[in-house]
C-alpha cells in the first residue's frame, strides 16, 4: 500500500496528538451530522411524497442506507487510520487523481458550502434575539452583493471556532462535546415533549387516516397549490428525490475518518464511532419525525393564518421544528427553538471546521496542495489549514452562493460515496493481506446493497434534477486540469510519515 503519513511530520517537528477516544469520537459523528435540518427538511420531504408514512419512509431509508455506508467505512478506516480519511482511500483503492478529486470538491464546495450554510443558519436564528444580526440590515454592497448583520455574524462564527482549533486537538474536542451532548438534549426534548403532548391530541389518529396517501404538491407562481397523485415508478422517484435533504440532514458523518491521526487506537475507535454515531443520529431523527407527526397533520394550506392549518408540508419557512415547539410551547416557542438551533448549528460546525481542514493537510503532505497547508503549528494541528479553510468559508458566506453551490455537488457527494464504497471491493483483490481489525458488516452484500442504493438516487436526481447535477459534475471535472497542471508545475512533496 502506498505511503499515507499519519502523524504529520518528522521528528523534529510537531505531530499530531492522539486525543480523542472512543466517547468524543461518536460526539464528532453525531455533531458533525445533527445541523439545521433535522428541523427543516421534513417539510420539503412531506411536499415531495403527500403522506406520513411515505415521509417516514423516506427517513427510515435514508437511516440504513447511512448506516450501511458507515459500517463499510468501518473497514476503510481500520485499515487506513491515517489524517485525510476518505481522500486516502480513494486515492488507495485508485489512484492520486481521484483522490484529488474528492480533496479539491470537498475544500471548493462540499466542506465549506457546508460551513457557510450552518454559519448563516445560525446567524439567522441569532437575529431573532438580536435583530442587527438580520438579513434585513444591510451594512454596505460590495460587488453587487448586499452583505448584511447575517453575513458578518457568519464570519465572525467561522472565524472564532477556527481560533478555538487553532489552539489544539483538546480544545475543539470540548466544544465538540459540549455542544453535541447540548444538541441530543435538545432533540431528545422535543420528541418527549411531542409525545407527550399527542396523548391529549388526535393530530397522529388524522395523519393516520391518510397515512399512505401519497401525492406530490406543486407551487404555481400565483400561489394556487396543484396535488398531483403518486403510484408506481412515479413514487419511488419522487421517494428519491425525497431523500436529498434527509440524507445530506444525515451527512458528514464521515468527518471523523478526517481525523484519525488523532483518534486514541484508530483500527477499533472509528469503526465503533461510525457504527454507534450514525445509529444514533438516525434513530433521533425518525423518532423527531414521529413527534412532528403527533403534533402537526402532514397535509396544510400555504395560505392559513396558524401552525395547525399549514401543517408540515407549509411549515413557516419550512421550519418543522418551530411549528411544533409552538403547539407544546405556544408564542414561546420562536425564542425556544431559535436558542436551540443556534445551540446546534454552532456545534455542528465545530466538528466539520475541525475535521475538514486534514483533508487539505492530507493533500498538500501528497504535494496536491500548497505546501504550507501541509504543516502543523505548534499546538500539533494545521493551522494553515484551518486558516486557509476559514478564509474561504467567510468568501462563500458573503457572496451567498454555498446554497446553489451545495445543490449542485449533491450528486458529486454521492458519486464519491459510492466510489469509496466500491473501493472496499478492490481493495479486497489488490490488499488481501492487509489489516482488517474490522470487517464491513454484511460484506458484499450490504456495501453493494448502498451502492445499488446510491447509484438508483443519483439515477433519479440526473433524471428528475439535471439543473443540479450537471454543474456539479463540472466542479468535480474542473479538478482535472487542475490535478495535471499541479503535478506539471510542481514536484510532488514526499514527506515520509
Amino acid at each position: 500500500m502506498n505511503r499515507a503519513p499519519s502523524t504529520g511530520g518528522r521528528d523534529d517537528q510537531p505531530r499530531f496528538r492522539r486525543e480523542l477516544g472512543l466517547w468524543s469520537s461518536v460526539m464528532v459523528v453525531v455533531g458533525s451530522m445533527i445541523g439545521s435540518g433535522i428541523f427543516i427538511v421534513s417539510a420539503d420531504i412531506a411536499r415531495n411524497v403527500g403522506s406520513p408514512g411515505w415521509l417516514l419512509i423516506v427517513w427510515v431509508v435514508t437511516g440504513l442506507v447511512t448506516l450501511a455506508a458507515a459500517l463499510s467505512y468501518g473497514e476503510l478506516a481500520g485499515m487506513m487510520p491515517h489524517a485525510g480519511g476518505q481522500y486516502v482511500y480513494l486515492r488507495e483503492a485508485y489512484n492520486p487523481l481521484i483522490g484529488f478529486l474528492y480533496g479539491w470538491t470537498l475544500f471548493l464546495v462540499i466542506q465549506s458550502g457546508t460551513i457557510a450554510a450552518v454559519a448563516v443558519a445560525f446567524a439567522k436564528f441569532t437575529s431573532v434575539f438580536v435583530p442587527w444580526f438580520g438579513e434585513a440590515n444591510v451594512l454596505f454592497t460590495a460587488a453587487g452583493k448586499n452583505v448584511t448583520g447575517a453575513h458578518l455574524l457568519a464570519v465572525l462564527s467561522v472565524w472564532v471556532l477556527t481560533a478555538v482549533n487553532l489552539r489544539g486537538i483538546r480544545e475543539g474536542k470540548i466544544v465538540q462535546v459540549l455542544f453535541t451532548v447540548l444538541k441530543i438534549v435538545v432533540v431528545l426534548g422535543l420528541i418527549v415533549a411531542g409525545l407527550i403532548v399527542a396523548a391529549d391530541t388526535d393530530t397522529f389518529a388524522r395523519n393516520a387516516e391518510r397515512f399512505w396517501d401519497a401525492h406530490r404538491v406543486v407551487m404555481r407562481n400565483d400561489g394556487s397549490v396543484v396535488i398531483e397523485a403518486l403510484s408506481g415508478p412515479l413514487l419511488i422517484a419522487a421517494v428519491g428525490v425525497a431523500m436529498v435533504g434527509s440524507l445530506f440532514s444525515s451527512d458528514a458523518w464521515n468527518n471523523i475518518t478526517f481525523t484519525a491521526a488523532e483518534v486514541i487506537e484508530p483500527r477499533k475507535t472509528i469503526p465503533l464511532s461510525l457504527a454507534i454515531g450514525t445509529g444514533l443520529v438516525s434513530v433521533l431523527y425518525i423518532l423527531a419525525n414521529v413527534a412532528y407527526l403527533h403534533l402537526l397533520p402532514l397535509q396544510g394550506s400555504p395560505h392559513a393564518g396558524d401552525v395547525i392549518g399549514r401543517g408540515i408540508q407549509f411549515a413557516t419557512s419550512d421550519r418543522v421544528g418551530t411549528a411544533a415547539a409552538r403547539v407544546v410551547l405556544g408564542e414561546t416557542a420562536e425564542y425556544v427553538m431559535a436558542a436551540l438551533v443556534m445551540i446546534s448549528t454552532f456545534g455542528c460546525n465545530n466538528g466539520l471546521i475541525l475535521a475538514g481542514a486534514r483533508v487539505s493537510f492530507a493533500m498538500a503532505r501528497d504535494g496536491l496542495f500548497f505546501r504550507t497547508v501541509g504543516k502543523l503549528n505548534s499546538r500539533s494541528v494545521p493551522g494553515a489549514a484551518l486558516v486557509l479553510q476559514a478564509v474561504w468559508t467567510s468568501l462563500l458566506c458573503v457572496s451567498g452562493t454555498y446554497s446553489d453551490l451545495l445543490d449542485y455537488v449533491i450528486f458529486a457527494v454521492l458519486i464519491f460515496y459510492i466510489l469509496t464504497i466500491g473501493g472496499l471491493f478492490i481493495l479486497r483483490r489488490k490488499e488481501p493481506d492487509a489489516e482488517r481489525p474490522y470487517r464491513a458488516f454484511g460484506y458484499p452484500v450490504v456495501p453493494a446493497l448502498y451502492i445499488a442504493v446510491a447509484f438508483a438516487v443519483s439515477l433519479d436526481l440526473l433524471v428528475f434534477k439535471p439543473a443540479y447535477t450537471w454543474p456539479g459534475l463540472l466542479i468535480v471535472l474542473l479538478g482535472i486540469p487542475a490535478f495535471f497542471a499541479w503535478r506539471r508545475f510542481r514536484k510532488t512533496s514526499e514527506i515520509p510519515a
